[in-house]
């Protein structure tokens, strides 16, 4: 039986060092000071599986608006709330959504007691029909609305955490209640071998969510292992890796020599721990870190973009530039083959910029500004480029906004029925999918929970969902999601 010392490393461990001499002790010293040395975990064992059916894309884009984005003043207008604004909800034909059975089905209460309100809220913003497929679109969405031809919109969305936990879910599918799990972005990771060695195959760009349950929120591995989480970089060629310059006095020849001796130790205590996953992840870390350090700040050079283009995306405009240079750097990951580019709008570490309590009309139309230009010109540019085809772009937030007023003007947390929209390769577009009711207060017809929009993606990649476990972590039925059928082409 092996020892156990008070260091944590067995006798055979110790004697595979000291036989190494200087190599094997300072590796092991390295990898035991990051916690991860001789580490067995299931997660740290995944490398590149490839798909299982030939994929329809190569990369992800996700948009994700953080705060609830509400979905009736977006791309579900319902002009019943305006025909019967300042009712109650039980003073309008339609009173049998507030005892309709998915209120229960719909909901698991972080924070309980969150009432339903009851007086209509009418549209604080005006719509119309858009493009060949005339669908209805609100006016703060123009630029969005003139690609509608290339969009699948689905109305039907649900999720049950009633507060901005469902941030969390709505990237792993569980409940925050329920603590941290893989999310969407991490499954892809490692699902999928890498199209570039020298870029991370999952990038997050923009203000990350918080640390939620012993992870990061939002684009963290879990149990997955941290080398699926997801690379926040900064859109500066200056310093876009937050954690990983070699600073102001270093030069490039000798971090090129500290590398190849850290390459020729690594060699060598592969030699003698030839099974340890948590070593070739390390290795591959480290190996990643230092050629990232010189395709990174290239991919940031957004000047190196004709003017036009970089007008397209509103880098001109002070309210539309840093978004658009968010949605302008995704192309250009996209470009040189980073598989999921995770892309936030309105985190500000707390409920999101998008929450809207009070004051909707004014703190949406502001924010709609922000976005509606970038991601249409991101649309626009991969379409001309060609890459559409072989990308999807998924625009997606935690939850809606309530039919009913609070405060006066705005609208609370609604899981109940809310829209999310997909574009590119493998989807039907110019397609609306499932609806809400007249109010837009539940989803009624071809209802998703979060992970079907999972399954979607996984599905064009290549994937299977129901393949995407691993030993010992029991996922379950609703975990895995099904593909809407209904919007792919």
């Amino acid at each position: 039986m092996a020892d156990q010392g008070c260091t944590g490393v067995n006798r055979r461990t110790f004697l595979a060092d000291v036989g190494m001499g200087f190599t094997g002790l300072a590796l092991g010293a390295l990898l035991n000071s990051e916690g991860i040395a001789r580490a067995s975990t299931a997660g740290s064992a995944a490398g590149a599986r490839g798909p299982h059916h030939v994929p329809r894309v190569k990369t992800v884009i996700w948009l994700f608006m953080v705060g609830g984005v509400s979905h009736v003043e977006s791309f579900d207008p319902k002009p019943e709330l305006t025909t019967h604004g300042g009712k109650t909800i039980a003073e309008s034909p339609f009173a049998a959504v507030e005892k309709s059975p998915y209120i229960k089905e719909n909901l698991r209460e972080f924070i309980a007691g969150r009432k339903i309100y009851p007086k209509i809220f009418p549209l604080q913003v005006g719509y119309r029909k858009r493009g060949q497929s005339g669908i209805e679109v609100s006016d703060w969405w123009p630029h969005v609305g003139s690609c509608v031809d290339d969009l699948a919109i689905v109305r039907s969305m649900w999720t049950t955490d009633n507060d901005h936990g469902a941030q969390l879910q709505f990237h792993t599918g569980r409940h925050a209640l329920e603590g941290g799990y893989p999310t969407v972005g991490s499954w892809i990771h490692y699902g999928l071998g890498t199209l570039n060695e020298n870029l991370p195959q999952y990038v997050v760009l923009g203000n990350p969510l918080a640390d939620c349950c012993g992870g990061v929120m939002g684009h963290g591995a879990h149990y997955l292992g941290p080398e699926h989480s997801g690379v926040r970089l900064n859109v500066d060629p200056a310093n876009p890796l937050p954690f990983g310059s070699p600073g102001t006095d270093r030069f490039l020849e000798e971090q090129q020599a500290e590398f190849s001796l850290v390459e020729r130790l690594n060699r060598l205590s592969g030699i003698r721990y030839p099974d340890d996953p948590a070593l070739r992840a390390r290795i591959k870390s480290y190996e990643l870190a230092f050629r990232m350090q010189t395709a990174i700040p290239e991919v940031m050079k957004l000047n190196q973009e004709e003017a036009g283009l970089r007008k397209l995306y509103g880098l001109d405009r002070e309210v539309t530039r840093p978004f658009g240079e968010l949605c302008l750097a995704a192309r250009r990951l996209a470009e040189r083959g980073v598989r999921f580019i995770q892309v936030y709008h309105g985190s500000n570490g707390g409920a999101g910029a998008w929450d809207a309590h009070r004051n909707l009309r004014a703190g949406h139309a502001a924010l709609c500004d922000q976005v509606d230009q970038p991601i249409a010109a991101l649309l626009k540019d991969l379409k001309r480029r060609g890459m559409l085809d072989e990308t999807l772009v998924v625009w997606a937030t935690e939850f809606g906004r309530t039919p009913g007023a609070e405060t006066g003007d705005g609208r609370d947390h609604h899981p109940y029925g809310f829209s999310v929209w997909l574009a590119g390769g493998g989807i039907r577009g110019g397609t609306v999918h499932g609806s809400t009711d007249e109010l837009g207060f539940h989803a009624v017809e071809d209802r998703h929970y979060v992970t079907d929009i999972h399954a979607t993606v996984l599905q064009l990649l290549g994937l299977d969902a129901h393949r995407m476990e691993i030993p010992g972590r029991k996922r379950l039925e609703v975990d895995f999601g099904e593909p809407i059928r209904g919007i792919l082409s």
